[in-house]
């Protein structure tokens, strides 16, 4: 049985931040392949391609990194658990219609991306069921360790969520004449982590030369709508990167400036741990 995530740790953690790469999971089931109308090329389009390897230098920072196995047209894993959609998953009785389930974009998304169906027809609730108890809670349950180890450990836990989106995504918010922003940076609206953190990923991005936006169009998910909570000394943000800067989005194939983006993200995985208190240990009491 294929894992669910593959985690890398740290020889020591030495901070309290926390890595994931929720969406970059490239095992796709053959029976999931057969069971769909698009060719391999189409379904890996909501895939945020290769963001596992931009962010692979966290454990040597100190920090974990938690990358899911399974993609992001199998089963999403920044969506709530409930989040069903009856109009891919056959059994699902009543359920409040959210934005994303309407949009086909539930736990087990319907659609990819540009609203292309994946299935020929509706997935049975104990298929659905299956995937839910086999990938979605293993996953979950391991990013609540890690973030309570980190608490534990350091006083407060912080999540790094990061995603890629695709380049046409940003059209909704570019400025005539401005370029549009290469990075989008999610904390709900100052809901899900303290605003200095934030701050401090920002200004590192924008010393990297980035155009950067806060919350627009994406203010963050499930995973920071579950995990950052300030109050406790738990933060969490998601940080999404344009897919064109460092990969070719038609080939699904990184580009010549990969390296280059790849050091920039590492860069900024370094200032949040640097923003963090939780860069020694507590004390015994």
């Amino acid at each position: 049985m294929h894992p669910a995530y593959r985690l890398l740790s740290p020889s020591e953690p030495t901070t309290s931040v926390v890595v994931a790469s929720p969406h970059s999971g490239r095992h796709y089931p053959r029976s999931f392949l057969r069971s769909s109308m698009l060719d391999e090329r189409s379904i890996r389009s909501s895939e945020d391609a290769f963001m596992d390897m931009l962010v692979e230098a966290a454990p040597e920072l100190g920090a974990p990194l938690l990358a899911a196995e399974y993609p992001r047209a199998y089963i999403d894993l920044n969506r709530s658990a409930d989040e069903l959609d009856p109009g891919v998953i056959d059994g699902v009785g009543r359920v409040v219609q959210t934005p994303r389930i309407s949009s086909g974009l539930g736990v087990i998304p319907r659609v990819v991306a540009n609203g292309r169906a994946i299935y020929r027809g509706k997935l049975g609730r104990a298929e659905a069921d299956e995937r839910i108890e086999r990938i979605w809670h293993p996953y979950h349950q391991e990013l609540d360790r890690l973030m309570q180890g980190a608490h534990d450990r350091f006083g407060e836990a912080v999540i790094l969520d990061f995603h890629s989106m695709p380049h046409e995504a940003l059209d909704s918010v570019a400025r005539p004449g401005a370029r549009r922003p290469e990075v989008v940076l999610g904390d709900r609206f100052g809901a899900s982590a303290r605003g200095d953190l934030v701050d401090a990923l920002e200004t590192a991005f924008l010393q990297a030369g980035l155009v950067v936006s806060r919350n627009a169009p994406f203010a963050g998910a499930y995973v920071t709508q579950r995990y950052g909570r300030p109050m406790r000394g738990w933060h969490a943000v998601q940080i999404e990167i344009d897919r064109s800067l460092y990969m070719n989005e038609r080939l699904i194939r990184p580009n010549g400036n990969f390296d280059n983006v790849r050091r920039i993200v590492t860069s900024v995985i370094a200032r949040a741990i640097d923003a963090t208190p939780g860069a020694m240990p507590l004390a015994a009491e």
